[in-house]
Order: structure tokens, then C-alpha cells, then sequence
């Protein structure tokens, strides 16, 4: 049974999309979190010390600490602390809505674009968190952990990339994105005015950059470009200084973001039409309304980019 388990893990980090693999992540570090604090905290009980290890490895190298001083002593953590979770209900609930709006974003921007704001938007935020305790010492608690500043920047630039795009709540009915994105904002910025706040700038860090990246790439500059140098090295595309960055998003807002090329060939102006008049009745009536032929398209059309 555990090899099959293993075996299925596998195959999702080879072969499924961008949002799997984040889910997978970080899921993977919750639970050997949860297997270290099971082990040292049983081997220290009995040898009678206080679960320093536990705290020296999850507390000290893997949460992003409050304190410049210590955050530089540890930089790492500016990475980690977003895959890190301690508690059950704060995997569950940022895992949902990695799951959720990171579908959305994918369709609409295409699986790549996943990776780099979910990476950018946790540091942006966790730079921010950094920022705000700095000013405000008493808000930035015992540190910080887990996605939601990147999970937050996933929603705003989806919410940026078709604002009109319907997605189903319950209790709600349709509700259309940038609703979704205005009550998030709203939230967090109430959320800056208690305690324990920095979380919450976190929070507002990352929705502020899924929100430049969006108008950055409208206007023709890729803030994710790091991101995207460190994966193409990742796959072996090392002649990177000869690859041509595109110059401006190609899907979401057809007025504002697609520029076909006149030198396109028919074949593709076809094809740009026909994804023009889907993205528009996502816009109108939401993804759920398109056919599966639709649907393929578009899954289609969003590899390519």
C-alpha cells in the first residue's frame, strides 16, 4: 500500500500540473513536521529535556522570525516558512484556495505562471511581515509561517487577470472574482489593526504583488523573471541569454492584453479568435458554463504559452 502511495506521489511531481505540486510540497513538510515533533518530543520526555530540538529546527531554520537580526542569521527562511504549516486547519484552509484560484489563474495565464507568483508573492510578503514588525514591534509575533501570503498573490492575479471571471461559493451562488479579491483586501486590512497583525501585512504583501506582477506583464516586463531563469535552468534550458522575453500577457482582457503580431500566419489568428470568444464567455458566464471541447481548448492553448 505504501509503495503504491509513493509510487502516486511521484507520478503527480512528474507528470501533473504546477498546483499539485505546491499541494503535494506542502503537505510533504506538514507531515514531517508533524513525524519530528512526534519523535523528539516522545525521545525528550523521556530523557527529560525541554523539545529544543524540535524548536532549534522548526522554530529557529524553517519560520521566518520577526526579528532582522535573526531572519538574517537564517535567509533561508524567507523561503521556507511559506511550505510550512504546524497546524492542521491552516494547511487545509490555504490548500483550498491554492487549489481553488490556482485553477483559475492557470486557465487564464497558463500553468507557468503558477510557480512564479506563488514563490514571489511568499517572499514579497514575508518581506513586508519583516517591514511592519521592524515599525511596529508588537505586531509581528512569534514569527511567520505558512502560504497564504502566495496563495493571496495567486488570488489577486487572478482576480486582476479577468475580474469578471464567475466562480461558485456555497451558500453564495456566483460570485465574480474581483468581488472575491475586494473582500480579501478588506479583511486583511481590519486584520492589520489587531494584535498579532503581521500576519496580515503578510497577507497584503502578497496580494500586492500578484497585483503588480499582472500589470507588469501588461505592460511588458515579467516581475517573476527569477523564477522563471531558476526553472529554465532547472529543465536544462541553459542558453537563457539568447531566449527573447515576450513582450505583453497574451490571455485574459482581449482589449487590453492580446497584440497579435501582423505577421502571423491565419492558422493562428484562427486560433487566437476562437480563445478570444472563450475567455469571453468565461467572463460572462464562468468557466463551468464551457463546453468540454471549450475546455480542451483552452487547457490546450494555455500549454502553449
Amino acid at each position: 500500500m505504501f509503495k503504491s502511495i509513493v509510487d502516486d506521489v511521484k507520478n503527480s511531481f512528474r507528470s501533473g500540473n504546477m498546483i499539485t505540486i505546491l499541494i503535494l510540497i506542502n503537505c510533504i513538510v506538514f507531515l514531517g513536521v508533524l513525524l519530528l515533533k512526534l519523535i523528539f518530543f516522545k525521545w525528550q520526555a523521556d530523557v527529560g529535556t525541554d523539545g529544543y530540538l524540535y524548536t532549534f529546527i522548526v522554530d529557529e531554520n524553517l519560520r521566518l522570525s520577526s526579528k532582522w537580526l535573526e531572519a538574517l542569521k537564517h535567509p533561508w527562511t524567507l523561503f521556507t516558512h511559506m511550505f510550512l504549516h504546524t497546524g492542521p486547519w491552516h494547511l487545509v484552509i490555504n490548500m483550498l484556495w491554492l487549489y481553488w484560484f490556482g485553477r483559475i489563474l492557470g486557465d487564464l495565464l497558463g500553468d507557468k505562471r503558477v510557480l512564479p507568483i506563488y514563490i514571489m508573492g511568499g517572499l514579497f510578503g514575508g518581506i513586508v511581515y519583516l517591514i511592519t514588525s521592524s515599525i511596529i514591534p508588537w505586531s509581528g509575533g512569534p514569527g511567520a509561517l505558512g502560504a497564504s501570503a502566495a496563495v493571496m498573490a495567486i488570488v489577486m492575479a487572478a482576480a486582476v487577470t479577468s475580474p469578471d471571471y464567475q466562480m461558485r461559493l456555497i451558500f453564495l451562488g456566483d460570485v465574480k472574482l474581483k468581488y472575491v479579491a475586494l473582500v480579501v483586501i478588506v479583511l486583511d486590512l481590519l486584520g492589520t489593526m489587531a494584535g498579532n497583525s503581521g500576519g496580515h501585512f503578510g497577507h497584503l504583501g502578497g496580494l500586492l504583488f500578484g497585483y503588480s506582477y499582472v500589470v507588469g506583464l501588461r505592460n511588458g516586463y515579467n516581475l517573476g523573471s527569477p523564477v522563471d531563469y531558476v526553472t529554465d535552468l532547472y529543465n536544462g534550458n541553459r542558453d537563457i541569454k539568447k531566449s527573447k522575453p515576450k513582450a505583453k500577457m497574451e490571455v485574459a482582457h482581449r482589449s487590453k492584453l492580446v497584440k497579435p503580431s501582423r505577421k502571423e500566419p491565419t492558422t493562428n489568428s484562427t486560433n487566437q479568435e476562437r480563445l478570444d470568444q472563450i475567455l469571453d464567455k468565461i467572463k460572462q458566464k464562468g468557466f463551468d458554463n464551457l463546453s468540454d471541447e471549450e475546455k480542451e481548448f483552452l487547457y490546450q492553448a494555455s500549454k502553449k504559452k
